[in-house]
Formats: structure tokens, C-alpha cells, sequence
């Protein structure tokens, strides 16, 4: 029998998601979302595209959870995106209510699935994802780590012109303007960036890094990216699905880990059949280490934010 994967949200994330994961043969996948007839024609049309792609695998569109039974993994990427002058933070609200509507219903159906949270901004929508459905950590992670990873690997090779397998790096922290791209841990064919490029050159990429998805943003004016945040998410299916081991960063809810406890923040995981088997620790200088604190308190001030709410739908859980 063959997996089956779950994507909440019929827009350009969770379409290019679905499209990814019907193309690669990975897993059935059920498309979710409130708008009729949506999630039923794109996933109808990527269905049609199985006989090119040479896919055998069913997709399914649907308004209502029921189809998503027995999932085994959840992927949440309903919610507004940002738009030109927006920060991740003024999406809070507006997506803690869509996110909290649609994991109640998806963890009812598919209550042994592994959640992976897309939706921004991302780290605090982890948090909702945790305390709704009631999953332990190994079971409810962020998609963020890869795909900011990525950017700066793609920004890299294009100094250098050189291909992005050769680079390899490594960024931690929230998922925003705080994240800590790791220069120290970054290197093209194993030959450290530091003897590649000069300062001036690495904090450029840093800083572009950083304002990687707001530089996206500002081009497509009505919506963000979808294409690299597809992409990211279904790296984190396939070592799921496969039990791949990889080592991935990704959002994680750490307890004591890095100094950081009950904060979702981005580090590296390795990733198999269980969702998070194990949180890698890597040793950090003081300095990345001060960075990476004010990059999980920029998440804690969220979740402060959200705290009450929080507190509310836990105590309904352990009441129920």
C-alpha cells in the first residue's frame, strides 16, 4: 500500500506541493480546502498529468477532512500570505485561526500522522500545531531551515558561479529576519567560504539570505514564494516516507537543547520514519550562540503574544 500525504491548502504552496509529490510517485495525496471545487479541478489536473510524469499514484481533491483519513503525513499551508510591507508578524492572528481549524479536523482523522507546518509565520504556527493536536514533538515540525538554507546556497553559487550540489551550509533560528546563517559551517566541496569570498561579500549573501522571502515578495506584489517552500517540504516527505535519516535543519521544538526550552527554532534534525529521530547539536562560538538566542526570542515574543490562546486549548485538550 502506498503512503498517503495530506496538503491543507489548494494555493500556490500546497498545489506546488501536491504537484511535487504526485510527480515523484512518493505518496497518494489528498488536496484540502474550504473552497469548492478548488482543491477538486488542480487536483483532477495533476492526476491527468500521471500518465506524462509516469506517476501511478491517486490525488484526490476534497472540501472536508474525511478523504484525509488515515494520512501519514499532514502538510498545513492554508493561510494568507505576506504582502509587500508585511512582516511574518502581522500574520499571526490571521493565521493562528486558520491553522488552528484545520489541524483539529486533520489529527482527528489522521491522529498517528506527522504534522509538517508551512504556514507563517512558520515558528509560531508550529506552536499552534503542537498544543492542538496534542502530538509529541518527534511529530510536529516546521519547514523553514531547508529552504532559507537553500537561498543561501543558491546565492552562494551564483558568486562563485559555481554548481549548488557543491555548496553545502547550514542556517538556524527562527524563520525571519533573525535567522543565523552559519558561515562558519558553510563551504563549497568542503573548501570553507572564508577562503572563497571576502567579509564584505559573505555578509552580503547573509543579509540577502535573511530578506530572501521578502525580496520575492516585492516582485509578485499579491502573493510569496511557493516554488523553493515546495520544494523544502517535500525533501522533509521523502525522508519521512523513506526513512532516509537525513540530517535536515527544520523547526523543532526544542527542550533544553542550545539553551532554548519550549520554543520551536530552527536546527538541525535528522529526519526517518518516526519525524524527528534525533536533534543534532552543533557547537556554536559565543557570538553565533548570542545570535541564535535573539533569533528564539524574537519567536518567544509570538508566543507570548498567543500564550493565553495557547494555555486555552491545551487545558481543553487534557480535559477531553
Amino acid at each position: 500500500m502506498r503512503p498517503k500525504v495530506t496538503v491543507v491548502g489548494s494555493g500556490n504552496v500546497g498545489a506546488s506541493c501536491a504537484l511535487r509529490l504526485a510527480d515523484r510517485g512518493l505518496a497518494d495525496v489528498v488536496l484540502v480546502d474550504v473552497l469548492d471545487g478548488i482543491p477538486q479541478g488542480k487536483a483532477l489536473d495533476i492526476l491527468q498529468a500521471g500518465p506524462v510524469a509516469g506517476a501511478d499514484v491517486k490525488v484526490t481533491g476534497a472540501n472536508d477532512y474525511e478523504a484525509t483519513a488515515n494520512s501519514d503525513i499532514v502538510i498545513f499551508t492554508a493561510g494568507f500570505p505576506r504582502k509587500p510591507g508585511m512582516s511574518r508578524d502581522d500574520l499571526l492572528w490571521a493565521n493562528y485561526d486558520i491553522v488552528k481549524a484545520t489541524v483539529e479536523p486533520a489529527v482527528k482523522y489522521s491522529p498517528n500522522s506527522i504534522l509538517i507546518v508551512v504556514t507563517n509565520p512558520l515558528d509560531a504556527m508550529c506552536h499552534v500545531a503542537h498544543a492542538v493536536s496534542g502530538f509529541p514533538r518527534q511529530r510536529v515540525i516546521g519547514m523553514a531551515g531547508i529552504l532559507d538554507t537553500a537561498r543561501f546556497r543558491t546565492f552562494i553559487a551564483q558568486e562563485l558561479n559555481v554548481s549548488v550540489e557543491d555548496v553545502t551550509a547550514v542556517v538556524l533560528g527562527g524563520h525571519g529576519d533573525t535567522m543565523v546563517p552559519l558561515v562558519r559551517y558553510t563551504s563549497v566541496a568542503g573548501i570553507p567560504i572564508t577562503d572563497l569570498m571576502d567579509a564584505e561579500t559573505i555578509e552580503r549573501l547573509v543579509k540577502r539570505t535573511r530578506g530572501g522571502g521578502a525580496e520575492i515578495v516585492k516582485y509578485l506584489k499579491t502573493g510569496s514564494a511557493y516554488y523553493a517552500p515546495s520544494a523544502a517540504t517535500i525533501q522533509m516527505v521523502e525522508a519521512i516516507l523513506k526513512d532516509k535519516k537525513r540530517v535536515l535543519p527544520c523547526s523543532a521544538h526544542l527542550e533544553g537543547e542550545y539553551g532554548v526550552n519550549g520554543l520551536f527554532v530552527g536546527v538541525p534534525v535528522k529526519l526517518g520514519a518516526q519525524g524527528i529521530e534525533k536533534i543534532m547539536e552543533i557547537k556554536l562560538t559565543a557570538e553565533e550562540n548570542e545570535a541564535l538566542q535573539k533569533s528564539a526570542a524574537a519567536v518567544k515574543e509570538l508566543v507570548d503574544v498567543m500564550k493565553p490562546k495557547l494555555d486555552e486549548v491545551k487545558s481543553a485538550g487534557s480535559a477531553g
